[in-house]
């Protein structure tokens, strides 16, 4: 088996791009040795076929590379139709974008509060300071916790991205335990104190029938860990790579501040440009050959969506920021298929809100330091460092 590359070599912000436009045309199907082995498809047409083909390409053996779930399954990411879609058809019209609407004034107060303290030092890491604390508190809002829960998931959400992006094992385990026992308290509460469905995930899972039947409770348990951190890590370290962006291309920052009516289309363009996933997988049942390379069945598959979202057969220039694209709906930012992102109207008003209020806190903003990257599976900005300032 061949090693065509190393994800495990240290990396800049933008050198894994750099390696995935080389593997696009030199390798666009390739294998790493990096945790016991995997594939990566790289070309758009690859991962958007394997996304949606389900029956082929199942989740429910292993969701990410590498792998980071110790503990049960977590519907709906780790099932396959038709046991995942009870949970997805509960979860997701409670994230319509009539639904989430309502959560606007939430994020721009939680956004202006961070930046107010931002702004009064000078400064300070986009990510540690601004996109790490923003999602959580969205989504304990959403999901209707007390203000003791939206700390505790604060803290231990900020625990577990920092374990995972670190790849300490003991401390990932440790605080995914810990948010596994906030999901048991959250379902024990609704059991006891049930909300209306159309207003609570917790208890539209709880209310859910299939052929009469309740859910696992277990399963629920899962589904609330899953929705825990899922809606975290990928707005936190997207916010981040925007910060970059502006920070490096002044004039576009100024474009965007002074007509924030463009900065819904920026965002679009933006997830396109840095597609916060490298790592969502799926596993082949039969082998399958693409390209003329043979994956064996059983054998993880990285299906690399920021490297299909900058392929050059799809987007013209497309390592460039252009937020007039005519085939934006091919974009692959929020995936493709039975398990596309559920929460994406959600995410797309984090990202909105995040990005206008960053670009309001101040006349301008500039980097101080290099970013930091992530790490498989997320790719991206792990920490920003920025000072505000005059437009430069």
């Amino acid at each position: 088996m061949t090693h065509d590359f190393d994800p495990l070599q240290p990396e800049t912000f933008d050198s894994a791009n750099g390696e995935y436009a080389e593997l696009r045309a030199r390798c666009p199907v390739a294998h790493s040795d990096a945790w016991g082995g995997f594939w990566a498809l790289m070309k758009h047409a690859d991962v958007a076929a394997a996304a949606t083909d389900w029956q082929t390409f199942i989740t429910s053996k292993q969701n990410v590379v590498p792998k980071v779930a110790f503990t049960g399954r977590r519907p709906p990411l780790h099932l396959d139709p038709p046991e995942h879609t009870p949970y997805r058809r509960a979860i997701a019209p409670l994230l319509t974008e009539r639904k989430v609407a309502r959560l606007e004034p939430i994020v721009r107060r939680i956004c202006r509060d961070l930046l107010t303290d931002m702004v009064a030092q000078g400064g300070g890491d986009v990510v540690a300071d601004y996109s790490a604390h923003m999602p959580i508190a969205v989504f304990a809002h959403w999901m209707n916790l007390t203000p003791d829960a939206v700390d505790e998931l604060t803290r231990v959400g900020q625990r577990y991205n920092i374990a995972v992006q670190s790849a300490d094992m003991d401390a990932t385990k440790e605080s995914s335990l810990l948010l596994y026992d906030m999901a048991r308290g959250i379902v024990a509460d609704r059991k006891a104190n049930p909300l209306p469905v159309d207003e609570d995930v917790t208890s539209a899972l709880l209310a859910t029938r299939v052929d009469g039947e309740p859910l696992p409770e277990e399963m629920i348990v899962g589904t609330i860990r899953q929705v825990l951190v899922v809606g975290i890590i990928a707005p936190s370290v997207m916010i981040g790579s925007i910060a970059v962006h502006l920070g490096r291309d002044q004039a576009l920052q100024a474009k965007l501040r002074a007509d924030p009516a463009l900065v819904p289309a920026a965002v679009e363009e933006f997830l396109r440009l840095y597609t916060p996933y490298r790592g969502f997988a799926r596993t082949a049942v039969t082998d399958v050959t693409i390209r003329g390379r043979t994956i064996p069945a059983g054998e993880p598959i990285a299906l690399v969506y920021a490297s299909a979202n900058r392929d050059e057969e799809v987007f013209e220039d497309a390592d460039q920021f252009r937020i007039d694209r005519p085939n934006m709906k091919d974009s692959l930012a929020f995936g493709r298929g039975t398990h596309s992102c559920v929460g994406a109207a959600l995410a797309t008003l984090e990202l909105n809100v995040a990005v206008e209020e960053l670009l309001a806190a101040a006349p301008g903003f500039t980097l101080t330091g290099e970013p930091k990257p992530t790490r498989f599976p997320e790719i991206g900005a792990l920490s920003v460092p920025i000072a505000f300032g005059h437009a430069a």
